[in-house]
């Protein structure tokens, strides 16, 4: 007895949607062109409106600046050198700033962290008196560093140091809180001493908090750079900003902004790089596989 005719017209529909499904490698990669399409697209609609409104005065470029006003600010710095010197050299000195602080305040962070995380005694004790410290705007300790230290390169990674070692920390703390019990307690009875179940299991899972604190503590330590450069330096991309800002000069000051937003991207994604490096054992997102 044959088989039904629409049945037999079924079987290769089914075939061949099986054969023309996408691997998840495929998927991934098509849905990075439809983000990096959507991207462009955005940053073409922003900077072209931004031009148009400018060129048709719906905008004051005089306030506002304008695209074109900007990349040819960028070329007369990079060209010219800027006020305070070459392009490239401020652009170091806010970079190395930067760099120094986001260093110190990582390790204090997580060294801090850690060890009031795994001693309330501490914590207890120590737990005002963070807390009356992070309270102090970050501009406020910024005139004191400036004082304290001078308008060295000193004052300004003091300032970058307190703005990502409160970040960190704070993550760091809360990491260690919530480490399983019941790791901790295995590793105990396996013999492990405090230092060990520290070194290889507290820090080990708390690690996607620290990880996750860097994304955004670079850019604070960017902020406390250029900060303590606004508040009194001779060189860096703050005492640039600073300069523009007297002179009214709304194209240098955005110029300046897209190089630190340069920096930043570039930044984010060394440490994507690194959490995705040191963490490969986390679960896939759902937000990867479902879409």
């Amino acid at each position: 007895m044959s088989a039904p005719s629409s049945l037999v017209e079924a079987t290769p529909r089914v075939t061949a949607t099986r054969r023309t499904a996408l691997t998840p490698k495929q998927k991934y990669r098509r849905r990075q062109l439809v983000v990096n399409a959507l991207r462009i697209a955005l940053a073409v609609i922003i900077v072209g409106g931004w031009e148009w409104g400018a060129r048709t005065k719906f905008i004051d470029p005089f306030f506002y600046g304008q695209p074109s006003g900007i990349a040819k600010q960028l070329w007369t710095w990079q060209r010219d050198g800027t006020s305070q010197g070459p392009l490239w050299k401020q652009v170091v000195v806010t970079l190395e700033e930067t760099v120094l602080g986001f260093l110190a305040g990582v390790i204090g962070g997580v060294i801090c962290g850690v060890i009031l995380g795994t001693n309330r005694l501490l914590a207890d004790v120590f737990s005002p008196y963070i807390k009356a410290f992070n309270s102090i705007p970050r501009v406020v300790l910024g005139a004191i560093f400036t004082i304290a230290f001078g308008l060295g390169m000193t004052s300004k990674v003091a300032l970058a140091f307190v703005l990502v070692f409160f970040v960190v920390f704070f993550n760091a703390f809360q990491g260690v809180r919530e480490v399983d019990q019941n790791l901790i307690s295995n590793a105990r009875i396996l013999g492990a001493g405090q230092q060990r179940v520290t070194r290889e299991v507290i820090i080990p899972s708390a690690l996607s908090w620290i990880l996750a604190s860097l994304h955004t503590s670079f850019g604070f330590a960017l902020v406390g750079a250029v900060v303590g450069e606004f508040l009194g330096s001779t060189e860096g991309m703050g005492s640039l900003i600073q300069v523009a800002t007297q002179s009214f000069n709304a194209n240098g000051v955005f110029a300046a902004m897209v190089l630190l937003a340069v920096v930043a991207l570039i930044a984010e994604a060394l440490v994507t790089r690194l959490e995705n490096r040191l963490i490969r054992w986390r679960p896939t997102p759902v937000s990867d596989i479902t879409i």
